[in-house]
């Protein structure tokens, strides 16, 4: 349960890193101003997101 919870975190923040960069927040990188990668980073949030709640599901089920 805890490596859904760290890996989904962890997805999370590299991505929000990619979609920083590509949108030209973040600078200096060869990523800026490439907008495939941003796309790429968004849908790779979404899969985080979802390890997430996957683990959060989990940890909440009551036992039958």
């Amino acid at each position: 349960m805890w490596s859904r919870i760290v890996s989904g975190f962890l997805i999370c923040l590299v991505c929000v890193v990619w979609i920083t960069q590509c949108t030209n927040v973040l600078h200096g990188s060869g990523m800026s101003g490439h907008g495939v990668w941003a796309v790429l980073g968004a849908v790779l949030v979404l899969i985080g997101v979802a390890l997430f709640a996957w683990a959060w599901r989990i940890r909440n089920r009551t036992p039958d």
